[in-house]
């Protein structure tokens, strides 16, 4: 039975890290403004491309945002959203959630919400973390907050709904793998030894491949881009070959997560009873 009423769901998310992929890892690097620019590239050329092209081809999809890059470019946020696209949370700073307190991820998380809400007029629905890490009180939090999503495990091909200190929740995960990942492919630096770049054909033919298997297994396909790396022209080939790929299949959904969760969570639930 499929997930979802159109048909197979394939996510395609953005995070819009912006100048916070450099300095949640240390402050000091904002004083270093080639490095900074790297991240500055996501906001004035990545994302205004990626609209282009998602409009090109009628999709609504989800970016999920730290709060102070969404204090820092109202009009970009404006932008998204005048074109139906939903902004999620994705904390406020980019910290990594395991050097923080306590006091300070609780901080993290209700400031970006008041960030994305004055912008949105509405509080964020998902939460993706920054690093792909959680603490023990992360889940408790997007509890008390009321999200509806959660995108952050990597434990499974097909969303499941969470259970946290043996109570069900209402908060859908919708999981991911480092493979649907750009930043593992893409994301060089010299402050980041070890890191290659891949040539975006080779990437393209992975996700080709892990589409064609989950798309077979009737499950799911989730993400996660970059627009400082996946909105550089030869990536953003990579990912319209993508969609063209994908949208060649019958009944393939590309769409925004709070749509497509909400659309999936009554199979989701007849299936937990």
């Amino acid at each position: 039975m499929p997930l979802t009423s159109k048909g197979f769901p394939l996510f395609l998310t953005f995070d819009l890290d912006a100048e916070t992929m450099w300095t949640a890892r240390d402050a000091a690097f904002a004083q270093r403004p080639i490095l900074m620019s790297q991240g500055a590239y996501g906001w004035k050329v990545g994302t205004p491309r990626i609209l282009d092209m998602l409009d090109r081809y009628g999709i609504k999809t989800t970016f999920f945002i730290p709060g102070l890059v969404v204090d820092q470019r109202p009009a970009l946020m404006e932008d998204i959203l005048r074109r139906g696209h939903e902004i999620a949370h994705h904390s406020y700073s980019h910290r990594w959630i395991l050097n923080l307190s306590p006091a300070e991820e609780r901080e993290e998380m209700e400031k970006g919400i008041e960030s994305i809400r004055r912008v949105s007029g509405r509080s964020p629905r998902g939460w993706r973390s920054p690093a792909a890490e959680l603490s023990p009180i992360s889940m408790p939090l997007l509890v008390e907050h009321g999200f509806d999503y959660s995108s952050n495990f990597f434990d499974d091909d097909s969303p499941y709904i969470h259970d946290l200190d043996g109570k069900r929740t209402k908060i859908v995960e919708l999981p991911f793998r480092w493979v649907l990942d750009d930043a593992p492919f893409f994301q060089y630096s010299i402050v980041l030894p070890g890191r290659t770049m891949q040539a975006p054909a080779a990437v393209l033919d992975t996700w080709k491949l892990e589409f064609d298997t989950l798309y077979a297994e009737d499950r799911m396909m989730m993400i996660g881009f970059h627009p400082q790396l996946i909105g550089q022209p030869s990536r953003l080939a990579a990912l319209e070959g993508l969609i063209q790929y994908a949208l060649k299949h019958p009944r393939v959904w590309i769409g925004r997560c709070d749509e497509m969760v909400e659309d999936m969570r009554p199979g989701l639930e007849a299936a937990r009873s």
